[in-house]
């Protein structure tokens, strides 16, 4: 690396991941794992800082310029797993993605069970901004869950739940309609931790059968068809967004 690098330019991670290789944790990885060079030497500190003439190479291969940030919105199915690689096999939303979308990751996950919205992006530095609970971003999802909902439970929700040890925030939900022994719910939640939706339900005595994200931020599913996927415009990207992020 240049002299200058070690004091001056950003941090080896977040360059990395503004190349949409990966999150900037990921990208912590895999220099600890000796994967990444600097101007030809191997390095294990993701704290060092690059300039725009220092030369990264991830396991012997060149990393690309910094792209233009962009970002889709993405109507996922059922039985997708959000992620890029998965031990058992299954088909990914990136297995699923058109050819023409360049390698992207995605803002925050949805389970294998969950449908709707899902934003990806070529900038994971970006992802990591915005799917952190600091950001203040509102998600939205509907509900259909199976049991008798009441006042009381939807009160319980707002408060905050603790299920299996793990506590959740509050969460608003709102009775849209009930057929038979299911209701529909809108519900709210800024945090988003793995499986919350459904757990904070199980915790109130109910059981999720359905759960459809509808909105992430500012950024909605609209009539966006399943399995199709939407390039958000640069100027909704930049009314939207920190410009520090893109």
């Amino acid at each position: 690396m240049t002299e200058t690098s070690k004091f001056e330019g950003e941090r080896i991670s977040k360059r990395m991941a503004r190349a949409g290789l990966c999150s900037r944790r990921e990208a912590e990885r895999w220099i600890n794992a000796g994967r990444v060079k600097i101007n030809g030497i191997k390095i294990r500190d993701p704290a060092i800082n690059v300039v725009e003439s220092d030369k990264i190479a991830i396991d012997g291969k060149a990393i690309p310029n910094k792209p233009n940030t962009r970002l889709w919105r993405y109507n996922k199915p059922l039985g997708l797993i959000t992620t890029h690689s998965d031990e058992k096999g299954r088909e990914t939303v990136f297995d699923a993605l058109p050819p023409e979308i360049p390698r992207v990751v995605s803002i925050g996950r949805l389970d294998l069970n969950t449908e709707g919205l899902l934003l990806l992006t070529n900038n994971g530095e970006l992802a990591g901004h915005l799917e952190h609970p600091k950001t203040g971003w509102i998600r939205k999802y509907r509900v259909r869950v199976f049991g008798e909902v009441t006042g009381d439970k939807l009160r319980t929700l707002k408060k905050g739940v603790t299920y299996e040890g793990v506590t959740y925030k509050s969460i608003s939900a709102k009775l849209e309609n009930e057929t038979g022994d299911n209701a529909w719910l809108m519900v709210s939640l800024s945090e988003g931790k793995n499986r919350e939706v459904r757990n904070a339900m199980e915790a109130v005595g109910l059981t999720v059968n359905r759960l459809i994200r509808v909105s992430y931020g500012p950024f909605q599913l609209g009539n966006l068809a399943s399995g199709a996927v939407e390039e958000v415009t640069g100027k909704a990207i930049k009314a939207s967004i920190d410009k520090q992020y893109i």
